[in-house]
Parts: structure tokens; C-alpha cells; sequence
């Protein structure tokens, strides 16, 4: 692996002493207005500007005391910078909310006015795309994502920024993503993902992914309700384990809006088959049990809730990440990291 001096800085900065990435993500915006407004019984464009920025500088207040790093927007996040512990670092995300809707294939779109320099002058120690990915979508597609991230990782190398991809699956026949028959063929889609943006002509730092396996149809899981069997135990391990060889840059697991638990149990079980994962970037997992306490009590009672459970979600996740691997452990450690010098 071949890094820049400037890349290998900042990668160190989101990351412990250890080397494992344990970020917290509060980049979340439509989805974060929505939530609101359901809680508060009022529109979402009735969630202000100001309301967005208060719950995340609460968030990045109190829960990056115990996280590696933090990951925000441009749009509503860089007050939460200011406020951040100051041993965490910074992500800053580049794309907008949502995606192109005039157009099949979920294309994303960037936030108009951001650049990767500004980014960095913003507090930025790496930047984050997020995209709408899957192997079996139309070559036509793929060929319009493969360029639009090939375009933001040159940038990012320019400017020495660390690149993190974060690729959400999705079923371009438009199945139903939460259920068992996506399931069964996820780890697939995040294997192809994994192997395609590992190239280096897209110069991803990390991939940022789904964990392949979905725990609510595993067998004999305390998250599997419904009793619905996608793999048993022994064969969610052995798809997190090859899928986990797909990748040929560092990888991160999000949490992808399940549940705290859920998602716990899927790094335990990550854990326990030996996959070399580096780390977590874990958003709504840890903070989204506090909205009904914003939404209906206000900022203090938010505040009080994530002193409380939403800073043990995120000392139980911490417990976990004991398990995972430095970043740089793929490429037998430091020793083999290839510095690049800018001429």
C-alpha cells in the first residue's frame, strides 16, 4: 500500500493510538429532519437549520469524548467541530442527502459549493462520499459511479485528503432490502462493491460497508425474532470472512441504521470468525433512541439522555472494537506501508 505523508497523518488523527477507527457518524440530514418532524408531529422542512445543528453539536459534545473520530456535514455540522473533544478527528462528508431522482440508479449528487480543499480548511482530517452501489445494476450506471468516484478520490489525492467510500447495497429491482431473500445474496453485492473500489484508480483510503450478513435471519441469534433463517451461525461467519477478502484497502463496518444491539451483535460475530475489519463508523446505532427525547422534551433532556445511555451504546460498541484490527494490519503493519513524497 502505497500512502502520501499528509494521507498518513490524517488517517492517524480518526484513529486510536492502536490503529482502529472507532468513529462516531452524525453526518445524517433528511433522514435526521424526518425523524424530528415525525417525533414533534410537524413537517420535516419545519426542522430548522438551527434545531439540526444543536443535536449534532450535542452529540459531537458528548459522545466524542469516548470515539476515535467524529463524521459530519458541511451543511449543518461545522459547529459540532468547534465543540468535538480534541483528541477526535474529523470526517466531513461531500455528497448531499439522498439522491438524483429524475434518473433510475440512485445517482448521487455533491454538495454544490464543497471541495476537498475547503474541507480541509473547514477541520477536515478525511473526507467521506456515500453512493447507492450494487454489481447487478446496468453496466450504464456503473460506468456513470465508477467515474463519479474515480473524479472525488483524484481530488482527494491532490490534496493529500484520505478518502473514505461508503457504498450502501440496494436491490435495482427495487425488492425489499429487509428481507430474507436480500439477505441471502447480501454479502454477494457487498463482495462486488469491495472488490470493485479497491482498485487504485478510485484511490479509496477506506471502505466504509454494510456487515454482510443481516442478524435478524440468523439462526439462533438474539436478534432473529421472527425465526426466519437466512444461514446458520456457522455460515454467517464463513460470509463474513470472504467477504472480508474481497477488499484490498482497509475496511470499516457502519451501522446503517439498525439497532444498537444489532448492530453489536454483528461485529461480536465479526469478531468471533477473525475477520481483520478495522474499525466502525457507527451513526444512528448509538444516538437515535434520544430524538423522541429532543423532539418532545428538548436540548436538555436530549443532552441527559446522551450522557447516559447514549454514552454506554457507545462505551458497549468501544468493548467490541477490542476485537478489530489497526487499519494499516492488511498491509502487515506500519512497517509496510509505502510514503509516498510529494516532489
Amino acid at each position: 500500500m502505497k500512502i502520501t505523508p499528509g494521507k498518513l497523518q490524517r488517517l492517524n488523527r480518526v484513529a486510536w493510538s492502536n490503529g482502529v477507527i472507532a468513529a462516531a457518524a452524525m453526518d445524517q440530514r433528511g433522514s435526521l429532519q424526518k425523524s424530528i418532524a415525525k417525533e414533534k408531529g410537524i413537517a420535516p422542512e419545519a426542522v430548522t437549520g438551527q434545531m439540526m445543528s444543536e443535536f449534532k453539536s450535542a452529540v459531537s459534545r458528548i459522545l466524542t469524548p469516548h470515539a476515535s473520530a467524529i463524521l459530519l456535514d458541511p451543511e449543518f455540522g461545522l459547529d459540532a467541530i468547534k465543540v468535538k473533544s480534541p483528541k477526535a478527528g474529523v470526517l466531513l462528508a461531500y455528497e448531499q442527502t439522498g439522491y438524483e431522482n429524475n434518473m433510475p440508479g440512485r445517482i448521487p449528487r455533491l454538495i454544490p459549493y464543497w471541495t476537498a480543499k475547503k474541507a480541509i480548511e473547514a477541520g477536515a482530517d478525511c473526507m467521506k462520499l456515500l453512493i447507492y452501489y450494487s454489481p447487478f445494476e446496468p453496466q450504464t450506471i456503473k460506468d456513470i459511479k465508477h467515474a463519479f468516484v474515480a473524479r472525488i478520490g483524484a481530488e482527494c489525492e491532490l490534496y493529500e485528503l484520505p478518502f473514505f467510500l461508503e457504498f450502501v447495497g440496494y436491490d435495482p429491482e427495487g425488492g425489499d432490502e429487509k428481507g430474507v431473500e436480500y439477505a441471502r445474496k447480501k454479502h454477494v453485492i457487498v463482495a462486488g462493491s469491495m472488490e470493485e473500489f479497491s482498485k487504485p484508480e478510485y484511490f479509496v483510503d477506506v471502505l466504509k460497508v454494510e456487515v454482510p450478513i443481516n442478524m435478524h435471519f440468523v439462526e439462533g441469534a438474539r436478534n432473529n425474532k421472527t425465526g426466519q433463517v437466512a444461514y446458520t451461525k456457522k455460515e454467517a461467519m464463513s460470509l463474513l470472512l470472504k467477504t472480508a477478502e474481497s477488499a484490498q484497502r482497509p475496511f470499516i463496518y457502519l451501522s446503517a441504521g439498525v439497532s444498537d444491539d444489532q448492530f453489536r451483535e454483528s461485529l461480536e460475530l465479526a469478531v468471533e470468525a477473525g475477520v481483520n475489519f478495522a474499525g466502525v463508523l457507527c451513526g444512528r446505532a448509538t444516538w437515535k433512541e434520544g430524538i423522541p427525547h429532543y423532539a418532545r422534551q428538548g436540548l436538555k433532556a436530549f443532552e441527559d439522555w446522551l450522557n447516559d445511555r447514549g454514552v454506554k451504546n457507545i462505551q458497549a460498541l468501544n468493548e467490541v472494537l477490542k476485537g478489530a484490527k489497526p487499519w494499516h494490519a492488511k498491509y502487515g503493519g506500519m512497517e509496510k506501508i509505502q510514503v509516498t513524497a510529494r516532489a
